[in-house]
């Protein structure tokens, strides 16, 4: 059973698990985490206004919106991330310093926005359009109404899309290395595979990816357990009751059936 040994050697060596443990908490879990949470919010921020620009009655919003849309969801994401990480290098040294990091956020930031904003005007879309024939029915303006009624609606049925997208910014976050990040910048899968390099074992990278499903797959479950919740409601399924007593009670209120006794 060599190729066994094999195996257990280069994919689940223990010792070299353990060596690279506290690298991958403290500094690749940190920095995963600090990237992927940023660049959610930026991109949240952003989609919502990508979204109201795309279901504007504007045609000078919803044409910059859709090219916006298309653009950042057709390109490659590690495209987009060297083509602002590099591409703006220069530009951001006066402000971030020499480091790529906060340009990888940002990268990350648009590639959400693009998917986070079609989900947003889906939503939206989704809400029955005498929602807000009932808010201007009451005087409320067409922003009102978006703002306090069909927005938040709309909010509410995407939940579980928008966690999902959360799910793909973390795994997309492993992309940023390609920027070369500082030592204390490096996120989980840089820090497993510098590991992987200097001891020439493979197992660095394999505790690196058990981390990511620490992440992901407890929320993938959430998004599954919110889903089958915003679809069957609150409600809880009671046992069908006999309509004899309801009956029983209008007959003996029936002038017939009293008259009748007497």
């Amino acid at each position: 059973m060599d190729w066994l040994n094999i195996i257990s050697r280069t994919f689940f060596d223990i010792d070299a698990m353990v060596a690279v443990l506290p690298q991958l908490l403290g500094v690749g879990l940190l920095n995963t985490l600090i990237i992927s949470i940023a660049a959610t919010i930026i991109g949240v921020v952003l989609g919502m206004v990508v979204a109201v620009m795309g279901i504007a009655r504007s045609r000078w919003l919803r044409i910059p919106a859709r090219i916006y849309t298309d653009l950042f969801r057709g390109l490659p994401a590690i495209l987009t991330i060297l083509l602002i990480g590099q591409g703006f290098a220069r530009f951001s040294q006066s402000v971030f310093g020499p480091s790529p990091y906060p340009l990888g956020i940002i990268a990350l930031s648009l590639i959400a926005s693009a998917y986070i904003g079609e989900i947003f005007r889906a939503g939206i879309l989704s809400v029955d359009k005498g929602q807000g024939e009932a808010c201007r029915a009451l005087g409320m303006s067409y922003a009102k109404s978006m703002a306090l009624v069909v927005v938040p609606q709309g909010i509410r049925r995407v939940l579980p899309a928008l966690v999902n997208q959360f799910i793909a910014i973390v795994k997309d976050s492993s992309l940023v290395y390609f920027l070369g990040l500082l030592v204390s910048e490096r996120e989980l899968f840089r820090v497993g595979q510098d590991a992987a390099v200097d001891t020439g074992n493979l197992s660095p990278l394999v505790m690196a990816g058990i981390f990511y499903l620490i992440i992901t797959v407890p929320l993938t479950h959430l998004v599954n357990y919110f889903d089958e919740k915003f679809r069957t409601g609150r409600r809880r399924p009671t046992a069908p009751t006999s309509g004899l007593k309801e009956v029983n009670e209008l007959d003996a209120a029936s002038p017939l059936t009293t008259g009748s006794n007497t």
